[in-house]
């Protein structure tokens, strides 16, 4: 075989290529954080592991600020609004929000009617994991409905309507005897009142009186038993016009505020729009799937929502990843103080900490 041969280049045109291609830095940036990940041949350390992920790049990193300006909030006693979207409660973060819940950890709630009927169906009886794949004809002909890889046998939502139209009826007597409608937010604390099972979000929300709003109340099961509801009592009443002035008021009247919406939809919407009217939040975390490009509520970026009016200099991060994996681990950094870990726990995370950053602010 022939030798191949090249075209002859000329030295000073090498001589250019080269100091083309290899520019001579004007900053070294040798006293920035280090990429690096977590070294597993240490173990498995989870508080070092969460420490690391700052250092670890990408969708890891934004995590982690995300988790600092939680601690933030928290050391600022701002007034934490939490928004997130029904598939979130169809997935087992019901629990971790549940948590927040339970030890008054968030302040206002905000979310769509799965997420207040799936709380409920799940209290009287369980969803079950399935499978992305599972033929839609199949399933339908089995009553089981899918919602991503979980599967919701009909017979759920039959528990549901038997729950569901002796409240309606509580709620209509309650209309007559207050001789107005109820808003969004007290039929919800009304419904929490029938739930027992303490995984729920409902059952903890009106034990601890945090309000959770859902002016889409209508749109899911419950709007259905309306429905027929409306077909004996017309004169049954609903009123989400409160809701806006009291979510709102909340908003006005807190010291500091800080948003944490998972997805996007009228939760993420209603809690930024009532921010406004105090000239924005002053913390805000995003934890989406959604890209900004399509236009969405739930993918508008921060430089997005500072052109609706939120603040430029609030603390701000946007995780792009699946909130069933990034908001738990968001839930256990920055709301899961080390004074809930076992001792044995504890000893290990004062030993990782010794030189180690504890926190860092950020401002973009």
């Amino acid at each position: 075989m022939p030798m191949r041969r090249y075209i002859k280049i000329d030295e000073k045109k090498v001589k250019k290529a080269h100091a083309v291609n290899y520019v001579e830095a004007v900053l070294t940036l040798d006293d920035w954080p280090q990429v690096k990940g977590y070294d597993f041949e240490k173990g498995l350390d989870f508080q070092h592991y969460l420490d690391s992920l700052f250092s670890t790049g990408f969708q890891a990193t934004e995590l982690a600020k995300a988790i600092d300006i939680v601690r933030q909030m928290r050391k600022t006693k701002a007034v934490i609004f939490l928004g997130y979207t029904s598939n979130m409660v169809s997935c087992g973060v019901r629990e971790v929000i549940a948590y927040l819940v339970k030890h008054k950890l968030v302040d206002v709630l905000v979310t769509t009617a799965g997420g207040v009927e799936e709380d409920i169906i799940k209290a009287l009886k369980p969803f079950v994991i399935g499978n992305y794949d599972a033929p839609g004809g199949a399933l339908r002909d089995k009553g089981i409905n899918r919602t991503g890889n979980t599967f919701i046998p009909n017979d759920r939502y039959l528990y549901f309507e038997r729950l569901m139209m002796p409240f309606l009826e509580r709620m209509l007597a309650l209309q007559k005897q207050h001789g107005r409608a109820m808003a969004s937010r007290e039929f919800v604390h009304e419904l929490g009142k029938t739930v027992k099972d303490e995984h729920s979000i409902l059952y903890w929300a009106t034990r601890n009186d945090i309000p959770l709003f859902c002016p889409a109340l209508t749109d899911g099961s419950i709007g259905d038993m309306v429905y027929f509801f409306k077909q004996q009592h017309p004169e049954f009443l609903l009123d989400i016009t409160d809701d806006i002035v009291e979510i709102t008021n909340l908003a006005i009247n807190a010291k500091r505020t800080g948003i944490i919406a998972l997805g996007g939809s009228l939760p993420k919407h209603m809690i930024a729009n009532a921010n406004l009217f105090r000239d924005g939040a002053d913390y805000a975390i995003y934890l989406t799937t959604a890209m900004e490009y399509e236009g969405s509520n739930a993918g508008a970026n921060i430089q997005e929502a500072m052109s609706w009016g939120n603040r430029p200099d609030a603390p701000n991060a946007k995780v792009v990843g699946d909130a069933s994996i990034t908001f738990p681990l968001l839930v256990a950094g920055g709301f899961v103080d080390r004074q809930q870990q076992t001792p044995k726990q504890k000893s290990k995370a004062r030993k990782g900490t010794k030189g180690k950053r504890t926190d860092v602010k950020y401002n973009s």
